[in-house]
Parts: structure tokens; C-alpha cells; sequence
């Protein structure tokens, strides 16, 4: 199908991906965006709590990015304007109700608890850290992209300590998955992650930045230069192809039909709404599994470490480690430390928290789902080219990378791309290639938000 032919494109999903696909065309196209929420934005989902007389505004989704790992983020961001400021990614962990408590910024914290100076274990565990650093870094030489996570630690020899009480932890931490998911993880992908953010050596790591007024802000800016074009509270749910264009059905009954559609939804939500997809879709889409994941905001400290010197932007929490191999993984993020806020509580986002927090210190209780990254997504995704913008339909969102916001935004530059659309911000951005080797799919992992 030519460009000259399509005229009217709709868009379902309006997280990053979907937004920005209708940002990025409204100038050349008809474009509407349907959105099945009562928000625009998905995982940027800002929410305003009042304390005092004002309102504080808390992410609860997307919070932090940094700029090498994030060039098509940083630059849309600059050009729209957006404030940002520094944070740091501090890291602690907390296990077996608190027997075991340390963090990463400094000695001071790493041995918080000071029988840990003298623990021959604990001791190994640091010695481990610095023996994978320096495996890590050596085995992105060998190109070995078979092996997985799990398979590189047993053939090296990784002991239980450094595994489930720092390595496990920090990687079921970032991706938003049990920590048995992560040993399934392609070693190579994830070596090349732990390098580009500088999580391999101690020193000269990203700086990482959250945007002043909470994450919604480029969410505003670009929804308001869209205006009544998105739908939302408009559920898609069915898109059929006819001999003209693509029919789209909402949940209310409402039909309506355009020359071309993106599907900037998760993979497995995109596959079920197409009816009778061809067999190469099923398959694509099909091989996408997701992680369902409970996000509490609140300010309940009993989910935090209980040593407060070690609370860090990012708090790891276990019962066991060996018993919560196959449970959600448990993140308390400091919304104070992460976002800089200026208030007089102490407020919390809880991922999968081992208990919920108290009902009185409750504020908001959300549900976001997270791709899976195995070997079958990977497989996936270098086959989507293959269905990509044929019979009249495009794909976009996180899956197409590693799950993370820059990813979902790079998959809607290069569907505006094949549409006919530079990026605006191109001239400052000519080092990114938009089309990245698939044999270095982990370059494309650049963010650590939920």
C-alpha cells in the first residue's frame, strides 16, 4: 500500500508509543487515538496527593531516564521543553524480615548492619560482585548469544550469596519479574544492559534524571497539541481488515473505519483484538508473555528495609530468598529520594509488596502488566519487520526493545518513519540509527522505570 493512499489512521493505546505515534503524524495525517482509561499516558501515570494546601505530584509508573541510555527520550523532552532534575538509583536490600539489610551508595551502608564486616559469607558476596563485573565486561567480546543468565552462573561458579541476595535481586528489580524468570534471561542481552548503565564498575555511571511536576508533563504537552483527538474511556474491541482500510469496533458498539491502524498496545492484547490474523501475527504476537504486576502508592514505612540508614530510591524486599524464587518480585521505591519532593510525609510506590500497606495509609492501588523477555520474545521480535505495516496495520511499544520507555517510544519513530515522518528533533539526534542490529537486541534495554 502507498503513502499517498492513507489518509485516516487510527491509534489504539496511548501509553508513550501510542502518544507519540499520533504526535508525530498529526501534521501529515487524520489521526484518532483511543484510549481505554480514564488518563492519557499508560505507565506514565502521575498522581496528585494533597498535603497541606497544595498538591504533590508522585509517579507511579515511568519515574527516572538518563541520557545516554535515552537519546530519543532526552531529545523529545528538550524539544518539548520539560523541565528535569538529577536523582540517583540507589540500591538496598532487605531479606528475611530485615536479617539481612544493606545498600549500595557507600561502605557506611553496605555495612549497615555491622555484623557483616565480620560474615565470611557476606564477605564472598562482595568478592563475587567484583569478579562478575570484570566476567561481564569480557564476555560482551565473545558474542555468545545462547547462553542464558543462569547457565553463565553455574558454569562460572556463582555462589548462593552473590545470586539471591545481590544479582537476582538487582535484575528481578529492573525488570519487574520473579527472579527465576530472570535466570531464563539471555546472558549476553543482559550483560550488555549491566554496561550500558554503567552498573558494571563503580564509577562515571548515567546520571539519572526524573522530570520536575512528575512524569506527566510531556504527557500534557503533547496531549493538548492533540486535543479532541483522543478517545478516551474508548476501549477498542475488535479491528477487522476490509478490502478498503481497517475497521475498528469499541466496546460501546461504535464502529469506525480508517486507511491504516497502529497497535500500540501489548503484544498479547494487539493479537486478540485483530480478527483472524495471519499465521506469521499469531505467531509474533503470540510468543510475548507479560507479567502482571500490583503497584501500591502509599506511606506505610513498614514496607521499607527497617534499618532506615539504608533506605534507598529502590528497595528489594524478601521473606526468603530461596521461597521467593517464583513470587513477584518486591520493590519499595522512595518517591522523596527519587523524585525530590518537597513534603512532609514519606510516600511510597510498592510493587507486589509481601503484604499490602496499611488501608489507612493507602492512596492509590494500580495494576501494570511488564513484557517477559526470553528467548521466544527475542526470536519475536526479529520477525516482526516481517509484519510490520502489512495489510494496513503497524505494531509499536515496549516489547519491541526491553520493555522500557525508550524502547517504546524508538518502536513509534520508525513506524512514523515507514509512514513518511521525521522525528522533529532528528538534526539533534543523527548518531541514533533507528533501525538497531538485532544481534544486539540489549541495546535497546535503557530504562530501569516500572
Amino acid at each position: 500500500m502507498k503513502q499517498n493512499d492513507i489518509k485516516r489512521i487510527g491509534i489504539v493505546g496511548s501509553g508513550i508509543a501510542g502518544l507519540s505515534a499520533a504526535w508525530l503524524l498529526k501534521n501529515r495525517y487524520q489521526v484518532d487515538l483511543y484510549e481505554q482509561n480514564d488518563y492519557v499516558g499508560g505507565h506514565t501515570h502521575t498522581i496528585e496527593v494533597l498535603e497541606g494546601s497544595g498538591m504533590i505530584p508522585i509517579d507511579t509508573g515511568f519515574i527516572v531516564y538518563n541520557e545516554p541510555n535515552y537519546p530519543l527520550l532526552t531529545a523529545l523532552l528538550d524539544y518539548l521543553d520539560v523541565e528535569t532534575q538529577n536523582t540517583d538509583m540507589s540500591f538496598a536490600v532487605s531479606i528475611d524480615s530485615g536479617s539481612l539489610e544493606y545498600a549500595g551508595d557507600n561502605l557506611k551502608k553496605l555495612f549497615a548492619q555491622r555484623q557483616n564486616l565480620f560474615d565470611f559469607q557476606f564477605l564472598s558476596m562482595i568478592k563475587e560482585i567484583v569478579r562478575f563485573n570484570n566476567q561481564c565486561q569480557n564476555h560482551l567480546h565473545q558474542g555468545d548469544y545462547s547462553i542464558s543468565l543462569g547457565d553463565f552462573l553455574d558454569l562460572n561458579g556463582y555462589n548462593h550469596q552473590f545470586r539471591y541476595n545481590y544479582l537476582l535481586p538487582m535484575a528481578a528489580a529492573i525488570w519487574s519479574c520473579p527472579t527465576s524468570t530472570m535466570l531464563s534471561f539471555p546472558f549476553s542481552s543482559f550483560a550488555q544492559f549491566f554496561k550500558n548503565h554503567g552498573l558494571v564498575k563503580l564509577k562515571n555511571r548515567p546520571q539519572w534524571k526524573t522530570l520536575v511536576g512528575g512524569s506527566w508533563q510531556y504527557v500534557k504537552v503533547m496531549a493538548d497539541s492533540l486535543g479532541s483527538r483522543i478517545k478516551i474511556n474508548q476501549s477498542v474491541a475488535s479491528v477487522r481488515r476490509t478490502s478498503s482500510g481497517v475497521e475498528i469496533t469499541t466496546k460501546s458498539g461504535h464502529k469506525e473505519s480508517y486507511d491504516a491502524l497502529i497497535i500500540a498496545s501489548h503484544a498479547d492484547q494487539a493479537v486478540a483484538l485483530i480478527e483472524n490474523p495471519n499465521p506469521l501475527e499469531a505467531d509474533c504476537l503470540g510468543k510475548f508473555r507479560y507479567q502482571d504486576n500490583t503497584v501500591y502508592l502509599h506511606t506505610d514505612r513498614g514496607l521499607m528495609p527497617r534499618l532506615r540508614d539504608v533506605w534507598s530510591s529502590w528497595n528489594y524486599i524478601a521473606d526468603d530468598e530461596l521461597e521467593t524464587q517464583e513470587r513477584a518480585v518486591s520493590v519499595s521505591y522512595w518517591m522523596n529520594r527519587l523524585q525530590r519532593l518537597k513534603a512532609e510525609k514519606d510516600y511510597f510506590v510498592s510493587l507486589n509488596p509481601l503484604q499490602p500497606p496499611q488501608e489507612e495509609q493507602l492512596i492509590e492501588k494500580m495494576v501494570y502488566q511488564h513484557p517477559v523477555f526470553d528467548h521466544g520474545a527475542m526470536w519475536a521480535q526479529q520477525q516482526l519487520n516481517e509484519i510490520q505495516g502489512k495489510q494496513r496495520i503497524w505494531y509499536c511499544g515496549s516489547y519491541l526493545g526491553y520493555g522500557f520507555h525508550e524502547d517504546a517510544l524508538r518502536s513509534s519513530v520508525e513506524v512514523a518513519a515507514s509512514l513518511g515522518v521525521e522525528v522533529p528533533w532528528l538534526k539533534q539526534t543523527q548518531a541514533i540509527t533507528l533501525q538497531p542490529d538485532m544481534d544486539q537486541l540489549a541495546s535497546l534495554a535503557r530504562s530501569v522505570g516500572v
